[in-house]
């Protein structure tokens, strides 16, 4: 069972920055597509962004040009850069091996106007 574990959240004000980290237990990062979806209250799950295997990025029109979605194979680590914070994007943010049914236990983001 492979586990994930999201770090990073926490609380910033508009305009600013926060990088978030998930970091597996096995070797899966450089070998499947993992993806950062996120959750605020009464809505649905959405997607942030995802990157492949082989390193292609796409994102939610949302975050386009705000967020970076990155790896390093060798720590295991998918990141989530995310600049230019709006209260809009206050959420539980999730780690997620597309295709899969793993899923980390989520880190809080919020962000204050």
């Amino acid at each position: 069972q492979v586990q994930l574990v999201e770090s990073g959240g926490g609380l910033v004000q508009a305009g600013g920055s926060l990088r978030l980290s998930c970091s597996a237990s096995e070797i899966i990062v450089s070998m499947r597509t993992m993806g950062w979806y996120r959750q605020a209250p009464g809505q649905q799950r959405e997607l942030v962004a995802f990157i492949t295997s082989g390193g292609d990025t796409t994102y939610g029109d949302s975050v386009k040009g705000r967020f970076t979605i990155s790896r390093d194979n060798a720590k295991n680590t998918v990141y989530l850069q995310m600049n230019s914070l709006k209260p809009e994007d206050t959420a539980v943010y999730y780690c997620h091996v597309l295709g899969h049914t793993y899923w980390g236990q989520g880190t809080q983001v919020t962000v204050s106007a």
